[in-house]
């Protein structure tokens, strides 16, 4: 009989996004094939503790912020091995054993920016997604919109500012530039949490200050009136394309409420109805953005399609989210990728790229 896959997952965390988190978590745990793999649930609490959960709460029923984690005593750490890494239970110290995969399901600073994908690079195990400097690319949008402006991909005109420079960010200056309406947002987050669209000047301050509270860097950026569409991608090397998907919100932008909190905030298309050559068009700018920012395994790329013609990136996601609604895992369904198919070929990914990583010499 062969032998199962031992993969850890790793969800929760401490970003904003940490109920989003519970929720893929479950919905990837229940499209895995417990015939392939054997599941070892870890979570991570908001203030960065480490927990085996051994009564895999996270797939229960339940409202996501009513899932507690056990007490201290099944606190966990990760030690460095020599091909692959035990996850340690630190009290009353029972080694969890080998996992083959971790697969971090972690939205957001503190899991998809790099930190753990750095943790798990030296403690020599395989994880599922983007390495160090991609998951840092990724979740920086004022890095990750440079680059592609430097590549020549068209994005939205933007300004960014740190926390010490708040007292230089002059509404009349940021209008001239890029107009209104326009977006305040946190250069790293997600799920669009903190993100305001300001159409005068009395809702300014209050945006820069709600933005600051999830960041010490903001953007401002100019407001493209267009749909919004969204394309998924896959592999390492080589990676495809999915068709992409369109989002019509009822809300006044795709907001965390739109998204995760009013059933009926937002209509998914899928596919979008597009023309053949803005559907190749799209797929082939999903693709050069997942390789100029550095990606590996998967990412969700966002686009904005203006006057039927124009296409303008948003932004990269490179831990999308997984729950029963939504685009990465259904824009692969619409292309003929099944969710458990898409499981594995994540995870097969994830080994790969570990194995190839293997052969590289780190030392004379």
């Amino acid at each position: 009989m062969r032998k199962k896959l031992r993969v850890a997952i790793l969800f929760g965390g401490k970003s904003a996004e940490h109920e989003i988190s519970l929720i893929s978590a479950r919905n990837i745990v229940e499209a895995m094939d417990k015939n392939k793999y054997e599941i070892v649930s870890i979570g991570i609490d908001k203030r960065g503790r480490w927990f085996f959960d051994e009564g895999a709460r996270l797939l229960r029923r339940r409202a996501p912020n009513q899932v507690k984690f056990h007490r201290n005593s099944d606190a966990t750490a990760v030690l460095p091995g020599a091909n692959q890494t035990p996850m340690i239970r630190v009290a009353p110290r029972r080694a969890l054993g080998a996992v083959d995969v971790v697969f971090p399901v972690l939205h957001g600073p503190f899991g998809e920016d790099g930190t753990v994908q750095g943790l798990l690079k030296m403690a020599n195990v395989p994880f599922v997604g983007a390495g160090v400097v991609g998951s840092a690319i990724g979740m920086d949008k004022d890095v990750m919109k440079r680059l592609l402006r430097d590549a020549r991909i068209p994005v939205a005109k933007f300004l960014v500012f740190n926390r010490s420079a708040v007292n230089k960010i002059a509404f009349e200056r940021v209008k001239r530039t890029l107009g209104l309406p326009l977006f305040v947002k946190p250069a790293n987050l997600g799920s669009s949490v903190g993100i305001s669209k300001v159409t005068s000047k009395a809702q300014f301050s209050p945006a820069t200050k709600e933005a600051f509270r999830y960041d010490s860097k903001i953007l401002i950026e100019e407001c493209i009136r267009g749909r919004e569409i969204e394309c998924s991608v896959l592999g390492n090397e080589n990676p495809i394309a999915s068709l992409p998907g369109e989002i019509i919100t009822r809300h006044d932008f795709y907001s965390y409420d739109a998204k995760y909190i009013d059933e009926n905030g937002a209509q998914l298309v899928i596919p979008a109805k597009l023309p053949v050559r803005i559907v190749r068009k799209v797929r082939e700018i999903a693709i050069k953005s997942f390789q100029i920012l550095c990606c590996e395994g998967m990412a969700r790329v966002d686009f904005f399609l203006r006057d039927g013609r124009d296409i303008f990136v948003n932004e990269i996601n490179t831990i999308p989210g997984f729950t029963k609604i939504s685009m990465y895992p259904k824009l692969w369904e619409a292309s003929g990728v099944s969710y458990a198919a898409l499981i594995d070929r994540l995870i097969q990914l994830a080994l790969q790229r570990f194995r190839k990583e293997q052969n590289l010499r780190s030392s004379i």
